[in-house]
């Protein structure tokens, strides 16, 4: 169901606001004249993407940082930004970290890492946003899971787990709220997608990642999030081929485990030299964070 209507602007809270995805859909609330929280670990570059938002259109900005995995500083997040603007309508889960590398070769603590952030870190958000939608009756939070949650990829073993175990949760939360039909939960699910994630992600492949073609804006992605403030849905598509790779994946294997490989090692591996690296999966790298990276985007 769409967020009913109410006096003023919406308010939203944002995951993952400092770079990528997050921060484009941050700015075009902004745009939309929301009262807009921007949640993510780095202060710096939160406060650059709170100035961005501002100069936007946002009715008002607060910049909170905070991770995900810690408890306690995002149930204070949430708690303050209903004390400022009494409700909250929207919430999009954007936080994410990435590793390359064959699992034997993925150090145990980045493996671990990368899962905890995508499963963990979701529920952490549940937990504190779902009791706050059930008291106002209303509220949307969307999930931004990935391609990799439907089909597998070597070299993305932690990520792969990351996001099959994510959209498993997802897919509970959206079973747990049906009690409450002004509670929706949407799961977006982007393919290449031109952020700074893939050259910040851990690496033990000799390389950095990049995003597979098509390479998509993350103001793209942002808008598909947006349209489902109107009509929310289970499951959205942010990739034109997604549906066919997951096709292959489910339907021939055999050929699909032949290709995968060679295909990701050609063009979602950047062949660069770099060494091992752990990236920014246990602390941000300011410096990187933006709205996109340097690759072509449709």
């Amino acid at each position: 169901m769409p967020i009913p209507e109410h006096p003023g602007p919406i308010t939203a809270l944002i995951t993952g606001a400092s770079s990528g995805i997050g921060r484009a859909t941050a700015v075009q609330l902004g745009e939309r004249g929301a009262r807009v929280v921007l949640v993510a670990r780095g202060r710096a570059s939160l406060e650059a993407a709170a100035r961005e938002v501002r100069e936007a259109g946002a009715a008002a900005v607060t910049a909170c940082p905070a991770d995900v995995l810690d408890e306690d500083a995002f149930s204070a997040v949430v708690d303050s930004a209903v004390a400022e603007f009494g409700r909250l309508d929207l919430v999009v889960h954007a936080a994410q970290v990435m590793a390359y590398g064959r699992v034997e070769d993925v150090p145990k603590e980045v493996y671990e890492r990368v899962v905890d952030t995508a499963v963990h870190g979701t529920a952490t958000v549940a937990r504190h946003v779902l009791p706050v939608f059930r008291k106002q009756g209303a509220g949307h939070l969307v999930i931004v899971n990935s391609l990799l949650g439907n089909v597998t990829a070597p070299l993305m073993g932690s990520y792969v787990v990351a996001k099959f175990g994510q959209l498993g949760l997802a897919r509970v939360l959206q079973q747990e709220v049906r009690d409450v039909p002004g509670i929706s939960v949407t799961v977006v699910q982007p393919g290449g997608v031109n952020t700074p994630i893939y050259s910040q992600g851990a690496s033990y492949v000799g390389s950095t990642g990049r995003p597979p073609p098509p390479v998509y804006s993350p103001q793209r992605v942002a808008r598909r999030i947006l349209t489902t403030l109107d009509q929310p849905r289970r499951v959205v598509q942010a990739g034109l081929f997604n549906p066919l790779i997951t096709a292959g994946f489910r339907l021939l294997p055999g050929l699909y485990d032949v290709l995968v490989g060679p295909l990701l090692q050609k063009m979602a591996i950047s062949n660069e030299p770099a060494p091992a690296t752990e990236g920014n999966v246990f602390r941000t790298h300011e410096e990187g964070n933006a709205t996109e990276a340097h690759w072509r985007s449709i």
